[in-house]
């Protein structure tokens, strides 16, 4: 059997149960947490995430973009060493949008995988 693990953002699904969501989906789901978290909003976790959120609100340059690059992969390596391999993060700035392209290699059975995540300020 296939394991499940609860969906994020937590929601109720069509039977009214607690959604679950496959492995790919969930490991998708925490790079996005890692991401959009700012460092300081956990309690018990107060050094968790990168802070991208602050990061859209900044100049949007090369340099930003450039450094944003560092940051993601770095915390991305640093919170979710376990889960995956990450292998090149691209960092686009385009006016009001900031675009974060991760390709990782997932632990759990070698696949490789590309996922874009976006932030408009």
């Amino acid at each position: 059997m296939e394991q499940t693990y609860l969906d994020y953002p937590f929601h109720l699904d069509g039977r009214g149960r607690t959604a679950v969501t496959r492995e790919e989906d969930h490991v998708r789901d925490m790079i996005y947490q890692v991401l959009f978290t700012s460092p300081g909003e956990r309690v018990n976790r107060p050094d968790f995430g990168c802070g991208l959120k602050t990061l859209l609100f900044m100049p949007n340059s090369d340099v930003l973009a450039a450094a944003t690059q560092a940051l993601v992969k770095g915390s991305l390596q640093k919170w979710l060493e376990r889960e995956i391999q990450v292998e090149q993060v691209k960092v686009e700035a385009e006016e009001s949008t900031l675009t974060v392209t991760v390709t990782y290699v997932l632990r759990s059975d070698g696949s490789r995988r590309t996922e874009t995540f976006q932030g408009a300020a």
